[in-house]
């Protein structure tokens, strides 16, 4: 359907967000932590889809459907009212959610939603995703928002404001895997110990070079700064990783945001389907899916 018109139902994906670096460089005095983050996103993804009606609603189902909370408060509705609030007469609609990705899992699950349901709205009201009122409300739902309204691999700085231009990444074959456990992200922060005006004089992170190899090095020569707090709220991480780094074939395991998603890059998808049927054997409980990173 295209925009302004119509009441055809407008779905889109709503993929996994994996923050292949992510360096922590201080907190600010009001307690907010300023990052550096290299972003992908990955062909797993959440289902979104927009019935055009008079009043907002949402219906969440799917396999994961069961630990993402009430629908009252989902991020999709969230950051709806928010646009809503911005934008007087905005059209409005039905929302039903197919969650396939697990909840408080480093991933941007919710983040993700919350960007498509906005690119729904923006969609059946015929504006650009570049809209003010449209990035306005990412912003104000939630910091990992506006680097999903456009699901590109790109670096993200401050407290998740500072979006760069889309990052010229080859595809990436990774194999994602969580463990089953929910580590919530104030938590994790809140373990890593920085105190308000606390500044970690390190070198800023480099820029994403262009070619497999090159980024591979520039991967291994960077971190997750989330990740030790993390390992010890939920050892389970570090299981995780060290199955993966033990597959063959696998270049470089890290845990995505704070976790308790993990991932590994591997040469090609053919690598990462392997590793995929290792893990489910080894760990038939866990969530493992195979996927492109770009």
């Amino acid at each position: 359907m295209k925009g302004g018109g119509g009441s055809a139902v407008l779905r889109t994906r709503a993929p996994a967000k994996v923050n292949l670096t992510l360096h922590v460089r201080g907190r600010r005095a009001d307690g907010y932590h300023l990052l550096e983050s290299l972003v992908a996103f990955a062909g797993a993804a959440d289902l979104l889809e927009l019935r055009p009606a008079d009043a907002l609603a949402l219906e969440v189902e799917g396999p994961t459907s069961a630990a993402s909370g009430p629908p009252e408060a989902n991020l999709v509705l969230r950051a709806a009212r928010a646009l809503a609030e911005r934008r007087p007469g905005l059209r409005l609609g039905a929302f039903r959610l197919v969650k396939r990705l697990p909840a408080a899992a480093g991933i941007g699950g919710g983040s993700s939603d919350a960007a498509s349901a906005l690119r729904l709205l923006a969609r059946l009201n015929g504006w650009p995703v570049t809209d003010p009122a449209i990035v306005g409300a990412a912003r104000a739902t939630g910091a990992d928002i506006p680097v999903c309204l456009d699901p590109r691999a790109r670096m993200m700085r401050g407290i998740g404001e500072e979006i760069g231009p889309p990052a010229a990444l080859p595809p990436l074959s990774c194999l994602l895997v969580n463990p089953g456990v929910a580590v919530p992200t104030a938590d994790v922060f809140r373990a890593l110990g920085l105190p308000p005006g606390a500044i970690r004089n390190r070198e800023a992170h480099a820029e994403a070079p262009r070619g497999v190899d090159a980024l591979h090095r520039m991967l291994a020569a960077a971190r997750n700064d989330l990740e030790p707090p993390a390992i010890a709220l939920a050892p389970a991480v570090a299981e995780a990783l060290d199955l993966l780094r033990a597959l063959d074939g696998c270049r470089l395991a890290r845990m995505s945001g704070s976790g308790a998603t993990v991932f590994g890059l591997f040469d090609d998808c053919r690598g990462a389907a392997r590793a995929a049927a290792v893990v489910r054997a080894a760990r038939p409980s866990w969530w493992v899916r195979p996927t492109l990173l770009r």
